[in-house]
């Protein structure tokens, strides 16, 4: 294999790596986790307030509960089908002749 090769194959390594990196799922499903989080630690004891604020329904555990689950729900989803490159036509490596 050429050093040429070599290269070509490294940085089509490299880009795989970086387009599942960047991928807006990992992001938006991340995202979502934390808050879900942090929204569901808040409702787990809600003060007599909130709840009259809210007419009763402990609108943070049930919001928490529900961003928790799109989280992972993007989390999962990147797991199971995974970005894959496009691969560009006619990006043919020259051949020695």
């Amino acid at each position: 294999m050429s050093d040429l090769q070599r290269e070509v194959t490294d940085l089509e390594s490299r880009s795989a790596t970086a387009a599942s990196l960047f991928d807006i799922r990992r992001i938006i499903g991340g995202l979502f986790v934390v808050y879900g989080v942090i929204v569901t630690i808040a409702g787990i004891s809600p003060s007599d307030a909130d709840l009259k604020k809210a007419e009763g329904v402990n609108i943070n555990l049930w919001t928490g509960l529900a961003m928790l689950a799109l989280g992972l729900f993007f989390l999962v989803w990147l797991k199971l089908r995974p970005t894959v490159p496009p691969v560009i036509e006619g990006d043919e490596l020259p051949t020695k002749e």
